[in-house]
């Protein structure tokens, strides 16, 4: 079985981004964002995800969270598709609803090589401790666009905005395992065309 990781650097003048990812890990993270909130939801993306996942971060957190969220989302997204080598024998498709108290979410994405997102969420607060809710969706389109995922993300009820966030990172984590599960069945990719 081919060794399903990456490690990717980059780095701008507003951000020095580092991330290891090993797609076949066992939901370890570790690292620093500067955002310890942010840093709890890659946690259980990681954890839920069953991958191991490592993230440095030097940010202009001086100006605000947006340029380290959506750059963090960039280095993952680019980080999950070199992982991903070629995607021989894999599910491709994931879904994955998860509750959490009042809030329910759910992720559904492809390994298409299309990136596309979907995004539902309505939050009503502007910050979970220091990090802006509206950059949920920011990190998300970033992942998607910069991975090569159709990602359809929603937040179908709830009031905690911390539960809705948190429930939409779960379900991520749990829907990329399974989209990246093997399946002996599956000869080459799992498309009529012969390529994904």
């Amino acid at each position: 079985m081919i060794q399903r990781q990456s490690k990717i650097v980059r780095e701008s003048k507003e951000t020095k981004i580092d991330i290891s990812i090993n797609l076949d890990g066992s939901g370890k993270y570790e690292g620093d964002t500067g955002i310890g909130f942010f840093d709890h939801m890659l946690c259980l993306f990681a954890k839920h995800g069953l991958l191991d996942l490592s993230v440095n971060v030097e940010g202009d957190l001086n100006v605000d969270s947006h340029h380290t969220i959506e750059d963090v989302g960039i280095v993952l997204g680019s980080a999950i598709k070199e992982a991903m080598k070629g995607k021989e024998g894999i599910k491709r498709y994931g879904t994955s609803f998860v509750p959490m108290d009042e809030t329910l979410a759910t992720v559904s994405l492809d390994l298409s090589g299309r990136p596309y997102l979907v995004f539902e969420g309505n939050f009503t607060v502007d910050r979970l401790g220091s990090f802006d809710t509206e950059m949920v969706e920011e990190f998300f389109r970033a992942i998607a666009a910069n991975s090569g995922i159709t990602l359809h993300a929603r937040v179908l009820y709830g009031k905690n905005n911390h539960h809705m966030v948190e429930a939409l990172f779960k379900a991520f984590g749990k829907a990329l395992s399974e989209a990246l599960t093997y399946d002996k069945r599956i000869k080459g990719v799992l498309s009529t065309k012969g390529c994904l």
